[in-house]
């Protein structure tokens, strides 16, 4: 019971601390750090379809019947979607975004979406520790880009760079509430990982297909592009090389 409450805490600590990374930008040339975001995006994409279909979904499928599984998990992608239609949970992946009148709106978003990451690390470690751990890394795969963007997004709406850090810190800070709802929610109703768990793989197929993979067709260049295609594979082989490392 420690070790698994140590476990969900401790990710999802390093999850928040991710928010973070945005000090990279006062550092990090726009030439570069572009560069890298187009990498990054590529390997996150990757990574969210890795988790999706190499470890959440065979997980859930060995305790549901495979309708009901399907079911969560379009249940969850349309969740997703409506998210980011009509909250306003947007997504951004440059070092600065053009939505500067949603600053806070981008806030509450961000919060809501780390809640979120922190009931799926829970309800995650509680379904297996080998499971935990690949979803916190599919977690942060996604956070890094995320989390630079949105760093972007709030100095570009008028933040100071140190307000916006902090700002984005307390934002990321409620996957920690997330994850002790989660723990407390997987503790007292039946089943609750089994429901959880293919919604998340549904919303990580909708980052994916529908949020990071278009920004890599955004890019024009032929080498670049083949690059970010190699750091989408590079992702899914990451995920699929924790599975094998767990399975020995």
């Amino acid at each position: 019971m420690v070790a698994l409450l140590f476990w969900i805490f401790g990710s999802t600590v390093l999850v928040s601390l991710i928010s973070l990374i945005g000090i990279v930008t006062l550092i990090v040339k726009d030439k570069v750090l572009n560069a890298v975001l187009l990498g990054l995006v590529g390997f996150s994409a990757g990574a969210l379809m890795g988790g999706a279909f190499l470890h959440l979904l065979p997980e859930v499928l060995e305790y549901s019947p495979s309708v009901s599984v399907f079911s969560y998990l379009i249940f969850g992608f349309a969740m997703f979607f409506s998210l980011e239609k009509f909250l306003y949970w947007r997504h951004c992946h440059k070092g600065v975004c053009d939505v500067h009148t949603f600053t806070y709106m981008n806030l509450i978003g961000d919060g809501i979406h780390n809640f979120t990451d922190g009931l799926v690390i829970a309800a995650s470690f509680i379904a297996s520790i080998q499971l935990g751990i690949a979803t916190t890394f599919a977690v942060i795969s996604h956070e890094i880009p995320q989390e630079l963007g949105d760093f972007g997004v709030l100095v570009y709406g008028g933040f100071t760079k140190i307000r916006a850090l902090v700002y984005n810190l307390l934002s990321a800070l409620t996957a920690i509430l997330g994850a002790f709802a989660g723990y407390f929610l997987c503790s007292y109703i039946e089943n609750f990982a089994v429901f959880l768990l293919p919604i998340t793989a549904g919303g990580f197929i909708y980052i994916s297909g529908s949020d990071l993979i278009p920004e890599l067709h955004k890019e024009a260049d032929v080498k670049k592009s083949m690059l970010s295609f190699a750091f989408f594979s590079i992702g899914i082989l990451f995920m699929w090389s924790i599975r094998s490392i767990f399975e020995r």
